[in-house]
């Protein structure tokens, strides 16, 4: 008699970027493996793959703790945005408290190559001290290009002598906007010649972005490059330490090395 398939290895994704989805092709058809995606339901009409999906937050770690425990998972893949620190340290904590087995998947940051002009700093308030500093970026208004995400505008009113265009899938809040602010709702990816095109036709003179990686916002950068425009680049918050991959097939692969060792604890 041949040996019945070990059952599927119930999995959590914690999604939302280019890598999750990948990740979630990868298993929609797997049947070793019993994956649900986690979407914290930001976006309106996001794709879903053909798993199950739970939308909304979990509340806290110990929320996320309890229903880990309660669907029985057996490991944990956090491919959240690399700036959704937040998420990164609750499921860290969780996971630790519960044994379980966690991977972060996580596009490599950008680089800048001769020719750039960025100024890194930390964070949003900093980014924003610095377009408000009289010996910097604020001794003369500007055109600015914000592409921080419709939530986080408000720090950029610290600095209202500058004109800003705001880009972001979903709309902003107008209170947190500052005073003189375009909104642009425009869904990547992009390209070089849109992108150029869109800087030389609004006059911008500085371009203010996160350090998310990935290529379908990075044209930007090349358009900025190539017109001269300083970049201010918020770099990455820092996560928890955890095995680290960079592409779905790499956190496949970590999966199959779980499944297996699952697999043998139980003959």
């Amino acid at each position: 008699m041949c040996p019945s398939a070990p059952p599927p290895l119930p999995v959590l994704i914690l999604g939302g970027t280019t890598e999750a989805s990948g990740l979630c092709r990868l298993l929609e058809h797997n049947s070793a493996f019993a994956p649900t995606l986690s979407l914290a339901g930001v976006t309106s009409n996001p794709h879903l793959p053909e798993m199950a999906v739970r939308l909304g937050g979990f509340g806290g770690p110990d929320g996320l703790q309890h229903w880990l425990t309660q669907n029985a998972i057996q490991a944990v893949i956090d491919a959240t945005h690399p700036f959704a620190a937040t998420m990164s340290h609750h499921v860290a904590t969780a996971c630790a408290a519960l044994g379980l087995p966690l991977l972060r998947l996580e596009r490599p940051a950008w680089k800048p190559v001769p020719g750039d002009m960025w100024h890194s700093v930390a964070n949003l308030t900093a980014a924003a001290s610095l377009l408000a500093d009289p010996a910097g970026f604020g001794q003369r208004p500007l055109r600015v290009f914000l592409t921080t995400g419709r939530k986080e505008v408000a720090p950029f009113c610290m600095a209202p002598q500058h004109t800003y265009l705001l880009r972001s899938i979903e709309p902003p809040d107008p209170a947190t906007l500052p005073s003189s602010t375009t909104v642009l709702s425009a869904r990547g990816p992009f390209d070089y010649a849109a992108e150029r095109a869109l800087m030389k036709a609004h006059q911008i003179a500085c371009l203010v972005t996160k350090n998310s990686g990935g290529s379908a916002t990075f044209p930007k950068l090349e358009a900025a490059r190539a017109l001269g425009c300083p970049v201010i680049m918020i770099e990455r918050p820092t996560h928890p330490p955890c095995p680290h991959v960079q592409t779905p097939a790499e956190a496949l692969l970590w999966l199959q090395t779980h499944q297996a060792a699952s697999t043998l604890r139980d003959v």
